[in-house]
């Protein structure tokens, strides 16, 4: 990731989606009191850190693309990591795919929202560019509900 509101190159660590209980009620962003079904977050780590762990200590050490998700049609660039949510059964599983490309999960238009954030789960750190996309990704109820009977965590290794 670079350009926009960022300087330098941010690295994909991990994404993960969020979700509510019902329809309408998943993302953690709403635009104009209106929320999504569900929300996407790519989080990419400061290079210039060295490493993830470092960049969290800085105010610039983030930059995390959230992507809202409404029911519709499914969405191919999201459907390889459906495969193989059932290969992950048991914390801490690892399952292996190839000839994955992260911008199969955006959406046509790349325009976004764009503020100095923290993350949204504990430590809460104040490290964070996030870009919100504007337009959403649809994706179909089934793909959101295997993502609902898996808590998962994708992370990219190099």
């Amino acid at each position: 990731l670079k350009g926009g509101p960022v300087e330098g190159i941010y690295k994909l660590k991990q994404f993960h989606i969020h979700w509510g209980s019902c329809e309408g009620q998943g993302s953690e962003h709403t635009v104009d009191g209106v929320k999504y079904d569900a929300e996407l977050h790519l989080v990419h780590w400061n290079t210039k850190y060295g490493a993830f762990e470092e960049a969290v200590k800085h105010p610039d050490g983030l930059a995390v693309v959230g992507v809202f998700l409404k029911v519709g049609s499914p969405c191919l660039g999201l459907q390889k990591v459906v495969d193989v949510l059932d290969s992950i059964k048991h914390k801490e599983k690892e399952a292996n795919f190839t000839n994955f490309d992260p911008t199969g999960l955006l959406p046509a238009s790349l325009d976004y929202w764009t503020y100095l954030g923290s993350l949204t789960t504990p430590p809460l750190l104040e490290c964070v560019t996030w870009i919100v996309l504007k337009e959403p990704v649809s994706v179909s109820k089934e793909q959101v509900n295997s993502f609902a009977s898996h808590i998962v965590l994708l992370t990219f290794c190099h």
